[in-house]
C-alpha cells in the first residue's frame, strides 16, 4: 500500500466516523461541530485528489460560512440548550436497516463495473483546473443553462424570504 492510500484510508475513516457522530450526537451544538470535522475531511479528500480549488471552496464556503452560521443560529435561537425528552426515535432500527441495505445494494450493483477498479490518470503538466471549470460554467455547450437556472431559483427564494419576513399578514 502506498503512503497516499494510507492517508486516504485514515481520512476516509475519520470522515465516516465524524459523519456517524453527526447523526448520533444527542447535543445539537456537538452535532454541528462534528459536521465541521466531516466537512474538513471532505476538503482533505479533495486535496488528496488534486482538486485544490474544490478543497479551498469546501473550507471557505461550507466550513467557514454555512457551518458557522448554523452554530450561531442554534446558539442564538434556543432558550434552553439542554435537550428535553428522548432524543432517539423508537424506529431507529428501520432507518439503520434501510441504510445498510441501500449500501449493500449499491455495492453489489457497482461490483461488476470496471470503473470501480480503475485509477484516475495524472493531470498533464500545465493543467489549470480553475480555468477549465470556468470554461465549462460559461460555455454554451457546458453547464451555463443549469448554472443560470440555479441562480434564478436562488433569487426567487430570496425574494420570497424577504416577502415573508416583511409582510405582517404572512405570520398570521
Amino acid at each position: 500500500m502506498t503512503p497516499d492510500q494510507i492517508v486516504f484510508l485514515i481520512v476516509a475513516l475519520f470522515t465516516l466516523g465524524s459523519g456517524f457522530m453527526v447523526v448520533t450526537s444527542g447535543n445539537l451544538v456537538h452535532a454541528a461541530l462534528w459536521l465541521i470535522s466531516t466537512l474538513f475531511g471532505v476538503a482533505v479528500t479533495f486535496a488528496l485528489l488534486n482538486a485544490n480549488f474544490l478543497a479551498v471552496v469546501q473550507v471557505v464556503v461550507y466550513i467557514g460560512a454555512i457551518a458557522i452560521l448554523f452554530i450561531f443560529a442554534v446558539m442564538l435561537t434556543r432558550k434552553d440548550i439542554r435537550d428535553q425528552g428522548p432524543q432517539v426515535n423508537k424506529n431507529w432500527w428501520f432507518g439503520a436497516l434501510l441504510s445498510v441495505s441501500t449500501f449493500a445494494g449499491l455495492y453489489f450493483l457497482l461490483q461488476g463495473w470496471e470503473g470501480m477498479s480503475k485509477t484516475a490518470s495524472a493531470f498533464p503538466s500545465g493543467f489549470d483546473a480553475v480555468a477549465e471549470l470556468g470554461n465549462e460554467l460559461i460555455s454554451p455547450t457546458g453547464y451555463v443553462l443549469p448554472f443560470e437556472v440555479a441562480s434564478v431559483l436562488l433569487v426567487a427564494a430570496l425574494v420570497g424570504a424577504v416577502y415573508v419576513a416583511f409582510n405582517p399578514r404572512s405570520g398570521k
